[in-house]
């Protein structure tokens, strides 16, 4: 049995939703929501990121949990010791397969790495990270020092 999440992990989740979810809903790009929540992206591999967008239905409806078409805009993992290297690696290459942009962050480090789905190397991003995926009017942008300081304090 894999051990729930330490708090700190929970905390920058929650620091991401409430940043992301927002914004998701004013551009009415998709679906925000956090794990525990699986997604099948293919018939045979099933994930649950720390936290995703969905994109909506072909009709504009929200994405639903049995939609055979479900295409996701951002997964995001936070690192924990027993998850780093699946994170790194297998989900990585998932995510970059299935066309969908990835942040893994460290909460060490405190920083992000941005996986766009044709990258061979992650962007580094420890000041501020701006996002504007398809649809969307107006990028997100998310100050990362103060994401961290919320989050994990100094």
């Amino acid at each position: 049995v894999t051990p729930s999440p330490r708090w700190s992990h929970q905390d920058i989740v929650v620091a991401f939703f409430e940043r992301i979810l927002p914004w998701v809903r004013a551009q009415s790009i998709g679906r925000t929501l956090i794990a525990p929540a699986d997604v099948r992206l293919t018939r045979t591999a099933l994930v649950q990121p720390d936290l995703f967008v969905a994109r909506p239905r072909a009709d504009g409806s929200p994405a639903q949990e049995k939609d055979a078409d479900l295409r996701l805009l951002l997964a995001i993992e936070i690192l924990s010791p027993s998850t780093a290297r699946r994170d790194r690696t297998v989900k990585r290459a998932f995510y970059q397969h299935a066309g969908v942009e990835y942040w893994i962050v460290d909460p060490d480090a405190r920083v992000v790495e941005r996986w766009l789905p044709n990258d061979e190397r992650p962007e580094i991003v420890s000041a501020s990270l701006a996002w504007q995926p398809t649809g969307a009017s107006d990028a997100l942008v998310v100050d990362l020092v103060a994401l961290f300081t919320d989050a994990l304090g100094d």
